[in-house]
């Protein structure tokens, strides 16, 4: 029975989680050309370039929020497709133990990590079948940042800086810029969006997924969406919002839009939200030995063409170096916009940690530290612990937590990607910190820079929330929120907004 069917699945998972296809490399590539060399966001490009290149030439994972692999599958009458799912899980599962998918799948009522990936609910699996004699298997890795920036509209609605959005493809229209203008670096722009047109609110958000298997380069075959695609692409990137919410000249790099019928009562807009790191691919498989006969989106037989032609992430002389633990005059020093390079000790906390630190102590001494919003990809190495992807994960989250754990515990840096809100705003201001700005899915890159593994605490908790222990040499970050009020976040929404009232009219 498809004797190599388990062994095709486990390949489509670990290139899908590595190696960005062609269409999404091309348009990073356009992206990295439109903006300035050393400009914020023109730096964070590169990074993101780099990136991308170590992730495909050492086969680790792009970025360290692997996500929900959700599959797409259509088979030929007859296939089992109970055995095909069973496999399916078995490939997740082995694709976890080898590092290239880190362990996402967590109980919703006691919070506890599978450790696998598995469980009620996942991976998601969708089948259909069809009458050809061969089975296609279409895979998309999006992770947690960019899904809690999804955005579900009903029409009509009045939209903060757009006005009234009706039940026309104008109020359409309205509702995908909004989605991009909330979205702003929390989803590691610039992204690509997949929109759905009516349905129900389940069927909406599923078919806006589907339509982030159409490539970036592909046109509507419906040429009412096919206009609307192209007029939100010519006017979007306006909003310069740019890469990670930095500024810019690029903030999507795609814009795919289905349409299903609806209820007479309901008009929903489901808007699903990719971030740069778009992950997937897909295989055709012999319906016989389950064997790859050809891949969707790439073609091996073409070389993988890097993103850069030079060394990448290059020093300018103005960083600024910094040594952990920090004292209050060292980050009273720092201003919005200063790029900082960050040696010695760093501690990383995601959600478990921070609701852990309201009510115990730390398990470590926090004061002077710096506390990174990372959930990292790790592999047990005999005694020892070895971080093969470690990107920031999306700040706001903690955003109910963060102010109070700065003036307990003496946090000096807070490190994250998209910002954080005004509470945490006014405690760096009344205690002296800053937030910095990491380069969201840079997953290869920031792992280099980390130089040891010291220790973990609360491993309890699971891998991604386990609070990890990293000497680092070097690790790059941009300072998007001061000790003196200044909010580069703030700053760009606000001048955002004014644009996506120029342009919704």
């Amino acid at each position: 029975m498809l004797p190599s069917f388990f062994e095709s699945v486990l390949q489509l998972i670990v290139r899908t989680s590595t190696d960005l296809p062609p269409d999404v490399r091309a348009a990073m590539k356009t992206s990295l050309d439109a903006e300035p060399p050393g400009t914020r966001a023109g730096q964070a490009l590169t990074i993101i370039a780099q990136n991308i290149d170590l992730a495909a030439d050492s086969e680790g994972a792009i970025c360290q929020d692997t996500g929900m692999p959700t599959f797409d599958v259509k088979v030929p009458l007859g296939a089992n497709q109970m055995w095909m799912r069973a496999q399916i899980q078995e490939a997740v599962a082995e694709a976890t133990r080898r590092g290239k998918l880190r362990p996402n799948s967590v109980d919703s009522i006691t919070g506890r990590n599978s450790g696998d990936n598995l469980g009620p609910g996942t991976p998601i699996v969708h089948f259909d079948q069809w009458e050809r004699d061969e089975i296609e298997i279409k895979l998309i890795l999006k992770g947690g940042g960019c899904e809690n920036t999804n955005a579900q509209y009903a029409l009509p609605i009045e939209l903060p800086h757009l006005g009234r959005a009706d039940r026309t493809l104008d109020g359409v229209r309205k509702c995908i810029l909004h989605a991009v203008w909330h979205a702003q670096g929390k989803g590691c722009a610039p992204g690509a969006v997949g929109v759905c047109v009516g349905g129900d609110r389940t069927s909406g958000y599923s078919h806006a997924k589907e339509q982030l298997f159409r490539t970036l380069d592909d046109v509507n075959p419906d040429a009412r969406l096919a206009e609307l695609e192209a007029s939100i692409m010519s006017t979007v990137n306006t909003l310069e919002i740019g890469t990670m919410g930095f500024g810019g000249r690029v903030t999507l790099i795609g814009c795919k839009i289905g349409a299903l019928n609806r209820l007479p009562a309901s008009f929903f807009v489901s808007v699903a939200y990719d971030c740069w790191a778009f992950r997937r691919l897909g295989v055709i498989l012999d319906s016989r030995s389950g064997a790859i006969t050809s891949w969707l989106y790439r073609d091996p037989a073409h070389p993988i063409i890097p993103m850069l032609d030079q060394a990448g992430f290059t020093r300018t002389g103005r960083e600024v170096a910094l040594e952990a633990p920090l004292s209050g005059d060292q980050v009273r020093s720092l201003e919005v916009g200063d790029v900082v390079l960050l040696s010695g000790r760093m501690f990383t906390g995601r959600d478990a940690v921070h609701s852990y630190l309201m009510k115990h102590e730390p398990p470590v001494d926090l004061r002077g530290s710096v506390l990174y919003h990372c959930g990292p990809v790790v592999l047990k190495e005999g005694e020892t612990w070895r971080v093969t992807a470690a990107g920031p994960t999306t700040s706001i989250r903690e955003e109910p937590y963060q102010g109070e754990i700065i003036k307990r515990y003496g946090v000096r840096v807070v490190m994250g990607k998209g910002g954080m809100g005004a509470r945490t705003l006014a405690a760096l201001k009344e205690h002296g910190a800053v937030y910095l700005n990491a380069i969201g899915g840079a997953a290869q890159f920031y792992a280099r820079t980390i130089t040891r593994v010291d220790g973990v605490s609360l491993l309890e908790l699971g891998t991604p929330e386990a609070m990890w222990h990293l000497t680092v040499k070097d690790f790059p970050a941009i300072v998007t929120m001061d000790a003196h009020g200044n909010s580069l976040h703030r700053d760009i929404e606000q001048e955002s907004a004014a644009h996506l009232e120029q342009i919704g009219v």
